[in-house]
């Protein structure tokens, strides 16, 4: 599962910058120390206007600064973070822990997080 992350802000206006940022992961996830984090911005029409690559660290902590393009649309948008190159779901179909001895079991989510950003006029 992808380090959940939070926003400096929830709205932003084309031109503006705001950061994106995670604390370390608790389950040393062991990313490596050439771990980058994709991040993706969507406009209020829904077109990804943002794709790039920061640096993460090993345990998937991240801050990295955003600038929304002039061009952004206003309206809803979203921003979405996860580990580049990294297969971060379980989507074998089964859940690898049934029979293992495991206490209970987990489900995996392979939903991409992301959260809302208001683009302003």
């Amino acid at each position: 599962m992808p380090p959940s992350f939070s926003l400096s802000a929830d709205a932003a206006r084309p031109g503006e910058s705001f950061t994106i940022s995670a604390d370390d992961a608790t389950c040393n996830p062991r990313y490596g120390d050439t771990a980058q984090i994709q991040l993706e911005v969507m406009d209020g029409s829904g077109v990804k206007i943002v794709d790039t690559l920061a640096p993460m660290n090993d345990a998937g902590g991240f801050s990295t600064a955003v600038t929304l393009p002039e061009s952004a649309v206003p309206g809803t948008g979203s921003v979405a973070a996860f580990p580049y190159n990294l297969d971060w779901c379980d989507d074998t179909g089964r859940n690898n822990r049934v029979g293992h001895g495991a206490a209970e079991i987990h489900r995996a989510s392979c939903v991409l997080p992301s959260q809302t950003l208001t683009i302003e006029p």
